[in-house]
């Protein structure tokens, strides 16, 4: 069985426009409904395997907490049915979990207990605890004293050692700093590896591109999309960007293959290739090569200054660099419908050996779209050296042997 299951579940809150509201209801002579229905869920249904990273993203107001709190328990479905099997651990919105006027410590003991620990294995994890929090004395002191900073910090090292099995976050780590945050992916790192089903809302895209063996869309309480995280997060800034829902079959526009595709349709992307030094089209660089993006496009209606640009994600699907003719300060003048346009972006390849794609966009002046391509090719770039990390830079190193004083 799955570990966390949910079958057509809906959510209806009732929403008065003022409290008496709800008593005039309630009476016997009241006649007339006093609320409104709002509908945060409508039939979604989900399946997350033992050991499964599921990240949801969406707009606000699409249902994404509401979804979590199902989860945890701590709302219920007004149809349908949620599932869990194993230990739930819950990260959720800040100020969730924790008694103000406990300190932090007596906090943790409290949750430990709440999620079913002797208080002999929670004082074993205490001092692990405290470590990953790195919140000092202030452990002993009552947490409505804390900072946001430090809430998340000891909510979710409480969290991820009391052994759960399922670990539910909602947006929480936006709230740390970046070391923190770079503490935190570890942990996720760790978490994949013990096979930990972990459930999480994050408007971090590239987050979840990273982290999540799958993920979902949620739009207006419904799921919208499902699958790999890189296609279901191009789809959503799809929808953005482009402020419509739009498909690749629905787009009638050329056969280049991509993993999204968006825009109004102003200009059409007509090609993307990769160019070596020579100008002959690869699928190859080597690290620091001269290579090209070309991007040709032809115009469906009249433009004034359009802009072109390209980004490069890596095989996580992580954006690794992207530039435009804005940015680099080209103006392209006046077009019309009919004329096309080519721009060639040339640089040095100093990115590290791993597989990388490369997206295409046509905009306007303002950012919105005319025609935009995810991942529209794809490219190996090798580097004898294996250099770390997603860049290779030619380095210079100078060593000196220094006496002793």
């Amino acid at each position: 069985m799955a570990a966390v299951l949910i079958q057509n579940v809906s959510k209806v809150f009732h929403l008065y426009r003022r409290p008496s509201d709800r008593i005039f209801e309630l009476l016997p002579f009241g006649s007339r409904r006093a609320h409104s229905d709002f509908w945060a869920l409508r039939d979604v249904s989900l399946a997350v395997e033992r050991g499964e990273i599921l990240g949801i993203v969406g707009p606000n107001g699409s249902g994404k907490s509401t979804l979590l709190q199902l989860v945890c328990g701590i709302l219920r479905p007004t149809s349908g049915r949620v599932a869990t099997q194993g230990r739930v651990a819950a990260l959720l919105e800040l100020g969730a979990g924790f008694n103000p006027e406990f300190t932090g410590r007596e906090n943790v003991f409290m949750n430990g207990e709440i999620m079913g620990l002797t208080p002999a294995q929670i004082a074993a994890a205490f001092p692990r605890i405290a470590a990953f929090a790195e919140i000092g004395d202030f452990i002993d002191r009552p947490v409505k004293e804390y900072s946001s900073g430090m809430y998340v910090r000891l909510a979710f090292a409480t969290a991820i050692h009391v052994e759960p099995e399922i670990l539910i976050v909602d947006e929480a780590l936006a709230v740390g700093d970046a070391i923190f945050a770079n503490r935190c992916i570890q942990k996720f790192e760790e978490l994949k590896d013990r096979k930990v089903t972990v459930l999480f809302v994050s408007h971090d895209l590239g987050l979840v591109k990273r982290l999540a063996h799958r993920a979902v869309l949620m739009l207006e309480g419904r799921v919208e999309a499902e699958g790999s995280p890189r296609d279901v997060v191009n789809r959503y800034v799809g929808l953005v960007v482009a402020r419509q829902k739009r498909s690749p079959e629905q787009d009638g526009r050329g056969g280049l293959a991509s993993s999204f595709r968006h825009g109004d349709g102003a200009s059409e992307i007509t090609s993307v290739e990769l160019l070596n030094d020579a100008g002959e089209a690869c699928t190859t660089a080597m690290n620091g090569d001269r290579v090209t993006a070309r991007v040709a496009a032809q115009f469906r209606k009249d433009v004034s200054d359009p802009i072109v640009g390209i980004l490069i994600r890596n095989r996580l699907g992580i954006d690794v660099f992207g530039t435009n003719t804005r940015l680099e300060a080209r103006e392209l003048g006046e077009f019309h419908a009919g004329d096309r346009l080519e721009v060639e972006f040339r640089f040095e390849c100093l990115l590290a050996q791993q597989e990388y794609t490369l997206t295409a966009a046509t905009q306007y002046f303002d950012g919105s779209s005319q025609d935009w391509l995810d991942d529209a090719i794809s490219f190996q770039v090798v580097d004898p050296r294996g250099a770390a990390g997603v860049a290779s830079f030619h380095t210079d190193i100078q060593c000196r042997r220094v006496a002793a004083s």
